[in-house]
């Protein structure tokens, strides 16, 4: 870590947007999802809850292009590693960008776009949680694919900022589950106490 460090201008403009845009991602979704659960404001402006939720989704879509233009900015606004500057290194960061992607994209596919941009704030829940590929091999998917395709993206460019953004993604990655797991989960528990209670 030390070593990325001197490499790396913490304060360089490029820098500590792509960091303010990796913290606030995660923030936005979950402040916004959380209110959406207690008031269901965001449903009854759109009028539906399954439109509300569509729009949430392309607002973090959205959010997600900037988070990963800011990404690039940042790694190409400073120097490369020469260590990671060969042929070996940019295959690595090939397989991990592909790995990502398949985590990434079978989540998608696993979860619907409901399922992946919060659907279960605004009620609209699945039967069940998702155990089929690739949530019968990682817990968290999404997240992890996403941050091996930061981490491949770092290595293609030989840039020890993009290893170190993607080390604020991971860790930003890591607090959200912390906060998420439990209130899906608890979610899921009232829908399934009230089906017992209507049986």
């Amino acid at each position: 870590m030390t070593r990325l460090l001197g490499y790396v201008d913490l304060s360089e403009p490029h820098f500590v947007a792509a960091v303010l845009a990796i913290v606030f991602n995660p923030l936005f979704w979950n402040v916004v999802a959380r209110w959406e659960h207690k008031t269901r404001k965001l449903s009854k402006a759109f009028g539906s809850p399954r439109l509300a939720c569509y729009t949430l989704g392309g607002a973090i879509l959205l959010l997600n292009v900037l988070r990963s233009h800011c990404f690039t900015q940042a790694m190409l606004s400073q120097p490369r590693m020469q260590s990671l500057d060969n042929p070996a290194a940019y295959h690595v960061g090939l397989a991990l960008l592909g790995v990502g992607g398949v985590f990434v994209f079978s989540s998608f596919l696993a979860l619907g776009f409901t399922g992946t941009f919060l659907g279960d704030y605004f009620g609209i829940l699945k039967e069940a949680r998702v155990t089929m590929f690739p949530f019968s091999v990682l817990d968290n998917p999404m997240y992890w694919g996403s941050t091996a395709i930061y981490l491949g993206w770092a290595i293609v460019h030989a840039s020890p900022t993009g290893l170190l953004l993607t080390a604020v993604v991971a860790l930003i990655y890591m607090v959200a589950i912390l906060y998420e797991e439990p209130f899906t989960a608890e979610i899921y528990q009232q829908k399934a106490s009230q089906a017992c209670k209507r049986s």
